[in-house]
């Protein structure tokens, strides 16, 4: 390693972390230095998310599920408006959400959509790129830039914050359970899940998908044949804050790595989903974050509600992935254990740890 990872229970003060108050301290540190540094602060909360539906009806083909279309608008002169589809089983709730905001180029297949809605989960997609598009050569001219033309904040940021404002949504429904929601991404939204997740206590369970360079990876440790934070930025500045341009090169004197963006999330649920062929995405630094913040959950004893799971193959989120994710969430919300195991340490995880 080329240099170790920074202390989670450090207060900046000198002190050591040793109780449950001083953890929330050191918790709100780390999001500073992540939020000044890396990503960029998101846009403020509005003071209200408008709704409308568009449409509703019942999907023969999905077991009967009750499915509608929502506008969700942002401001006034100008506004934000994008869209959320939500779909719910049949039968009485309340059901416990999944929310996903890859419906921009990663859509959900009907053979998944099936899946969570026979586990008795609902499922609700967004497209990201309508909160701020996946072009940086559109600048910051659409989108939620029109509304909060200034600060520091990159897209995914942005991302975030519109995870944040589905959730405004979906905690007022009935026919969902508010204590039980779910946000998942692969690639760059899982970059985004893993931030919204680690700033939202609503949301109960995590989940990011081969997230990499910026999301579950490590910056200090990369696998052979891993994305370097040259790479990344090179091809998507505009993801993050101008401040991470800094450390290009300089990794290791980053005053934090990915592994306290995770432990932001504690003692809430935490999954990552890795395939091991997929090494631009750095499985190996992806493990030792795990590891390392496993120690935040372990500090908070709450160590039962951060998993990883790795699969062979590559960069995709497929039916296996999703499988994976609702047998974490039937573990973490209903109390359901399933012979899916989410601590397996790959063949070389002992070297990459030591």
């Amino acid at each position: 390693m080329d240099s170790p990872l920074p202390d989670l229970f450090h207060l900046e003060n000198g002190q050591s972390v040793e109780t449950a108050l001083q953890w929330r301290q050191r918790r709100a540190e780390m999001l500073d230095q992540i939020l000044d540094i890396e990503y960029g602060h998101l846009p403020p909360v509005p003071k209200q998310v408008l709704s409308e539906t568009l449409q509703e009806y019942v999907a023969s083909n999905l077991d009967q599920a009750n499915c509608s279309q929502h506008r969700l608008q942002v401001g006034n002169s100008p506004a934000l408006d994008f869209r959320l589809d939500l779909l719910v089983p049949a039968g009485s709730g309340p059901f416990p959400v999944v929310l996903s905001g890859d419906g921009c180029w990663h859509t959900v297949s009907d053979e998944v959509k099936l899946a969570v809605l026979r586990r008795g989960y609902a499922l609700a997609v967004f497209s990201r790129a309508e909160i701020v598009p996946d072009n940086g050569h559109l600048g910051r001219t659409t989108g939620l830039y029109r509304l909060y033309p200034q600060g520091d904040y990159g897209a995914i940021s942005a991302w975030a914050w519109g995870f944040h404002r589905c959730v405004d949504f979906l905690i007022e429904r009935p026919e969902l359970e508010a204590k039980c929601i779910a946000v998942i991404g692969h690639s760059r939204g899982g970059k985004a899940a893993l931030l919204a997740g680690a700033m939202d206590e609503r949301i109960a369970l995590t989940v990011a998908n081969n997230s990499g360079c910026g999301g579950a990876g490590c910056h200090r440790w990369r696998g052979e044949g891993s994305e370097a934070l040259e790479d990344c930025l090179k091809t998507f500045p505009y993801w993050f804050s101008p401040r991470l341009q800094e450390y290009i090169g300089k990794e290791g004197q980053l005053p934090f790595d990915q592994h306290y963006l995770k432990a932001l999330v504690a003692p809430r649920s935490l999954l990552t989903t890795e395939a091991l062929g997929d090494l631009w995405a750095n499985p190996e630094g992806t493990w030792l974050t795990h590891q390392a913040a496993r120690e935040a959950y372990r500090f908070l004893q709450a160590e039962e509600k951060i998993g990883i799971w790795f699969r062979d193959g590559g960069h995709h989120l497929g039916v296996a992935d999703w499988k994976a994710f609702l047998d974490f969430a039937d573990w973490q919300f209903k109390g359901i254990v399933s012979t899916c195991r989410f601590d397996v340490s790959p063949v070389w995880a002992k070297a990459v740890s030591g």
